[in-house]
């Protein structure tokens, strides 16, 4: 459907943005009177990661006036594959102040304004006030549901992009006009069930895809043009090569959006989506060791069998010396060959997984089982330092 442009036209464009933006300019759907209204605009992107990355860099091209930058994160190696906002040089500085200042090399005309915090329910709604249009590329869902709720109650719209390996999705949630993130979504996956790209990985070029989607949402939604992907939803499958749209239509009975909401104010996101499940939790609570207590048993010779949940890639990558691979997909069809008369102890990258993982051994009768505090990220950190980190 059509909808009103989202700003006004700013006064002029000066000589040298008639220059820069003359592509545009020629355009009849954009023209002289749409690119003032992306000179006025003022947009706030979450996160400068993969999506992050090319919305920032395309949205500064087009000439958007004022972009936001929320990112409390500093550039690692890793994320070089897709981030491709930061460079080699970044590693270790703020994301936040490698992305203004590749915005600023793109285009010095911007005003980049940097929000270096993590983003919560005590900042988010003056965070987003001076905004008119929100872009998330956030990978996790407590951050999803929280950009949702507040644009919502902001009555703001915003575009949203997800990620994971060759799959990407994209929509713009606009309550006023349409369904929002929980008519979709109206619950959070069980936590465990839907890994993170630093879990499970992705194609650093699909974050160019679905970022460049974002962005081409975002200058439709400011200029007032075509038909933005509110109550659609994209599927994009990079392998297959294929684009999808789903419809998706306003939840009467949305807690935030429906006829009677009953969710009228911010609330708490991590223990809505959680991180790990109750029973992990309650089963990791008395059977957590560390890396360093991991060495000292392996040190004393121990006799323990040390388990490693992760996938058969993560394996190849790095694994702790001794352990054995057994996948946590596969463990429920494995326990027989766990033994009864030793201490098993779970190992995953970071010590999600493998807590899932000691709740469902805990379940069955091992009681002695225990999981690794922080995973092989911890013991290639903090133990055996010439193990790489991925």
């Amino acid at each position: 459907m059509s909808l009103p442009p989202l700003v006004e036209p700013a006064a002029a464009l000066s000589a040298e943005e008639i220059r820069r933006y003359s592509r545009h300019l020629i355009i009849p759907d954009v023209a002289m009177t749409g690119q003032k209204r992306l000179k006025n605009a003022k947009v706030l992107a979450v996160g400068a990661g993969g999506l992050g990355s090319p919305t920032l860099m395309y949205l500064a091209a087009a000439g958007v006036g004022t972009l936001g930058v929320i990112d409390y994160d500093t550039v690692d190696e890793s994320n070089l594959q897709r981030q491709i906002i930061h460079g080699r040089s970044d590693v270790g500085r703020s994301k936040a102040e490698s992305a203004r200042d590749s915005i600023r090399e793109i285009n010095p005309l911007i005003d980049v304004r940097l929000h270096e915090v993590r983003l919560d329910a005590d900042n988010v709604m003056s965070v987003f006030a001076d905004y008119d249009l929100i872009v998330d590329g956030t990978d996790n869902f407590a951050t999803r549901y929280l950009v949702n709720d507040a644009c919502v109650l902001l009555g703001k719209p915003y575009v949203w992009g997800s990620i994971y390996r060759f799959d990407g999705q994209a929509s713009v949630f606009w309550a006023d006009y349409g369904p929002c993130y929980r008519c979709l979504y109206p619950e959070p996956p069980p936590p465990g069930m839907v890994p993170s790209c630093a879990e499970g990985g992705v194609l650093g070029v699909l974050c160019g895809s679905i970022g460049s989607i974002q962005t081409t949402e975002a200058i439709k939604l400011l200029v007032g043009i075509g038909d933005p992907l509110v109550g659609r939803l994209m599927i994009y499958d990079a392998l297959e090569m294929t684009y999808r749209t789903v419809n998706v239509r306003k939840d009467p009975e949305c807690p935030i959006c429906g006829k009677n909401p009953t969710i009228t104010e911010l609330i708490d996101y991590e223990a809505f989506c959680g991180v790990v499940s109750e029973e992990a939790a309650q089963a990791a609570a008395d059977s957590t060791i560390t890396a360093a207590e991991l060495a000292d048993m392996v040190e004393r010779r121990e006799r323990l069998l040390l388990v490693d949940v992760r996938e058969p890639a993560e394996w190849e990558i790095v694994r702790i010396p001794g352990s054995v691979l057994i996948p946590k997909g596969d463990l429920p069809d494995r326990l027989a060959e766990l033994p009864q008369d030793r201490p098993i102890v779970l190992y995953c990258k970071t010590g999600v997984r493998s807590a899932e993982s000691l709740a469902l051994l805990k379940g069955a009768g091992f009681g002695d089982a225990m999981h690794v505090q922080g995973g092989v990220t911890a013991w290639a950190t903090q133990v055996d330092k010439t193990l790489p980190v991925y």
